[in-house]
């Protein structure tokens, strides 16, 4: 562990290691994210070749997957809490508890969807689309990916313990191998090789089964290796005491309410944007897999703020915590703002040769310059979300994201979308009417110094009469 450092002065902020520490958390993390986007922009390219009915149909089995992402982020989100914390302090006990809990909570959600996907396809399909056509196709493709669920599971698990306990690349060479697995595999299976015959959406479902466990493999092999003192120690993970299952729960529980709740509004959305023109649902697809690689790239600096932050709550360092949390924020709004640009200026290339053309390709475009302007304001609230969480405060940004999804958002999206039939591009603009709210109320609590609060002793002891205005004191 590196040696802890000291507090900060007003003015005296040490620009060079703060960015040099985000770096080396996040530039792995986003190049992994990065990584696996690439290879589902692969996979639509494949995909698209078979029709634009292909691609509308594994687009919604993929927010079927997100559905799943939504209802086990929680606890990923909860466990990094106590991951970062408890690393900063040094408590190998608290890390392997807490990994144990999340893994169980994670994998009993990874098995649960796995069954829905396998045994009840055709009621999935029925709730994302009225489109027989694609109906059929989606019940293809999930029959076979609803086994990589809980292998994704397991693997992002894994990847969130040895990302908060300073082996970031570890997760990254996994993702490498997983995502060359995936193309190879999705050449042979989606179009056939000699004697393998063409199996269409179906081999691009095997694929992604078999590619998830190449990436697991690699972990467990890399971290054996490295000789890993948390990953692998499984008969510690189960330690569990009646006094951290309630602390556990108190922390996770609104963070997984917040994910549950969000993911069922995401699919709602989902729900309507299913029932808009076939070539919308193919854009959509598309502009998902796009938006995959914003909020990937993202997930790096996300995942760094909430180290970096947690690591000095949970070590006593209120003050340095402070001072890098609000940087963090406003550092990933103008990375975010810069990719979204990118993706505007390249909008041509990049949507032709994910097979999008005619009503499709504007529609597409559309969304994406939508989503350039308000993706920069959600990608603020989540990662201040996410410093949140990982300071202790649970609660403030899952509070808010709930009261506006439910109140504002749903509201809007189906009545735009159901009764009033808006053309596509003003419904999927009406997703994000709540951010510039949320982003005023969410920076407000990020300058109160309110969300910190600590797990650990060192951090709870650090607490006693601190609040921001004293911290240059």
């Amino acid at each position: 562990m590196q040696k802890p450092e000291t507090g900060i002065k007003k003015g005296s902020f040490p620009w060079g290691e703060f960015l040099k520490k985000v770096a080396v958390i996040a530039v792995p993390v986003a190049l992994q994210n990065l990584l696996t986007t690439t290879g589902s922009m692969v996979d639509t390219m494949m995909i698209a070749s078979l029709g634009t009915r292909q691609v509308g149909a594994v687009g919604l089995c993929a927010q079927f997957s997100s559905l799943m992402f939504a209802c086990f982020w929680g606890f990923v989100g909860g466990g990094m809490l106590f991951f970062s914390q408890y690393w900063g302090a040094e408590d190998d006990d608290g890390i392997n508890r807490s990994y144990g809990m999340t893994l169980v909570c994670m994998l009993t959600v990874g098995v649960l969807f796995c069954v829905l996907a396998v045994c009840f396809p055709g009621t999935v399909m029925r709730l994302y689309t009225d489109k027989q056509a694609i109906r059929q196709m989606g019940i293809q493709y999930l029959r076979i990916a609803g086994f990589s669920y809980p292998l994704m599971v397991l693997s992002m698990g894994m990847a969130a313990l040895l990302r908060c306990t300073g082996q970031v690349r570890i997760p990254l060479y996994a993702s490498i191998v997983s995502v060359l697995t995936n193309i190879i595999l999705n050449r042979i299976l989606i179009f056939g090789f000699f004697a393998i015959p063409a199996m269409g959406v179906r081999g691009a479902a095997a694929a992604t089964v078999m590619a998830q466990a190449a990436g697991i493999l690699v972990i467990v092999l890399l971290a054996a290796k490295r000789k890993h003192p948390y990953l692998l120690a499984v008969h510690r993970h189960f330690r569990l005491t009646g006094a951290f299952f309630r602390v556990y729960f108190r922390k996770c529980f609104p963070i997984l309410m917040n994910e549950i709740f969000i993911g069922l509004g995401n699919m709602v959305i989902n729900i309507v944007l299913g029932r808009q023109p076939e070539e919308a649902i193919a854009a959509l697809a598309v502009f998902r897999t796009l938006e995959g690689l914003v909020i990937g790239f993202f997930a790096g600096f996300s995942n760094a703020a909430s180290v970096l932050v947690g690591t000095k709550v949970g070590s006593g360092q209120i003050d340095l915590a402070y001072e890098r949390a609000w940087r963090l924020v406003y550092l990933c709004q103008g990375i975010i703002g810069m990719l979204g640009l990118t993706l505007i200026l390249l909008h041509t290339p990049i949507l032709s040769v994910m097979g999008m053309h005619g009503d499709s390709f504007r529609i597409a475009f559309g969304m994406i310059c939508v989503y350039a302007a308000a993706g920069l304001i959600r990608m603020g609230n989540w990662v201040q979300n996410d410093t949140f969480r990982a300071a202790g405060d649970s609660v403030y940004g899952t509070v808010m994201e709930i009261i506006f999804m439910w109140a504002v958002v749903l509201p809007v999206v189906v009545l735009s979308g159901m009764v009033w039939h808006w053309p596509t591009l003003l419904v999927f603009a009406c997703c994000y009417v709540d951010e510039p709210i949320r982003y005023v109320l969410m920076q407000r609590h990020l300058f109160s110094g309110k969300w910190i609060r600590p797990v650990t002793p060192e951090g709870i002891a650090a607490m006693e009469g601190w609040s921001p205005k004293k911290r240059s004191e």
